[in-house]
């Protein structure tokens, strides 16, 4: 995997999932293999090990091997291997700037973005998306043709709770059920994984940057998208809590609208070279245009 962060600093990194994942799914029956694992009841399996007091004692190992920093997070003892990953940050940890007509990334993550041609259509990798496939939804999916989708791949050592980007009206969520594929970057080249595992959207209509989706898509191991307002309009707050992923990688897309926000250009750039762009929960990821 290639990476650049905001002062363009470049690094490879290779896992070893990476390159298990890469050699299965060079083979139809390791990709057979992948299909029957994606299935939710090997999720719920795990979820059901990982929120028990068993798992505690994988807290130390996994934090030492994702090198995270437990001093950006509450003090506390954790229940289980589940109530370690969803972690609070303590405040002051993450800055989001004060400026409303900057538009900031909702959580920690590897950035990519992409510019969605005026027919619907983007493509990641060796995967053709349109907005409808993601949404399920012809006529809204028109609304951001010529805009912008923007992918914020979280992985085991992000901070897994994320937040509204912007000030507005949030409509009540829509959920699509699917499979629960991993989201590592190799299966792009396979399968178009963010239209095809369960995924939860809503849609958020803002001042300073027209109508925004924000969307949760469930992976491998992540049977469970908590979003705390699931139902009915409510005005949210940029910076406001909206949820948090359980267990494994996970992403968030935003779709945006045609001369809505003006991206920023780094991450457009970066894609295009084939790099995904580390960016912290609050970052800056473009400004309005309105």
């Amino acid at each position: 995997m290639k990476y650049r962060d905001r002062m363009g600093r470049e690094y490879i990194k290779t896992t070893t999932q990476d390159q298990f994942l890469d050699t299965v799914y060079k083979s139809a029956p390791g990709r057979l293999l992948m299909k029957f694992l994606s299935l939710s009841v090997f999720s719920k399996a795990a979820h059901f090990v990982l929120s028990s007091k068993l798992s505690v004692p994988f807290i130390f190992d996994f934090a030492q091997k994702h090198h995270i920093d437990m001093f950006d997070y509450e003090d506390r003892m954790y229940t289980s291997f589940n109530d370690f990953f969803i972690r609070k940050i303590k405040p002051g940890r993450r800055f989001i700037t004060k400026d409303d007509r900057m538009l900031i990334c909702p959580s920690d993550g590897k950035v990519s973005a992409y510019e969605i041609a005026d027919s619907d259509t983007f493509i990641i990798k060796n995967s053709v998306y349109t907005v409808e496939s993601l949404l399920r939804d012809k006529k809204l999916a028109k609304r951001f043709c010529g805009g912008y989708a923007v992918i914020i791949r979280l992985t085991p050592d992000n901070y897994h709770r994320y937040i509204f980007p912007a000030n507005g009206i949030k409509s009540h969520d829509r959920e699509i059920k699917g499979s629960l594929h991993t989201v590592n970057t190799v299966i792009n080249n396979y399968i178009p994984v963010y239209k095809e595992n369960t995924r939860t959207y809503c849609m958020i209509r803002t001042e300073k940057f027209g109508d925004i989706i924000q969307m949760e898509v469930g992976a491998m191991m992540v049977g469970r998208i908590s979003n705390i307002f699931k139902y009915g309009r409510r005005t949210v707050y940029r910076g406001e809590e909206k949820g948090y992923f359980e267990f494994g990688g996970s992403t968030i897309v935003l779709l945006l609208e045609k001369d809505k926000v003006a991206l920023s250009q780094d991450l457009l750039k970066n894609t295009r070279e084939g790099f995904e762009t580390e960016l912290l929960q609050g970052a800056i990821i473009g400004e309005s245009r309105i």
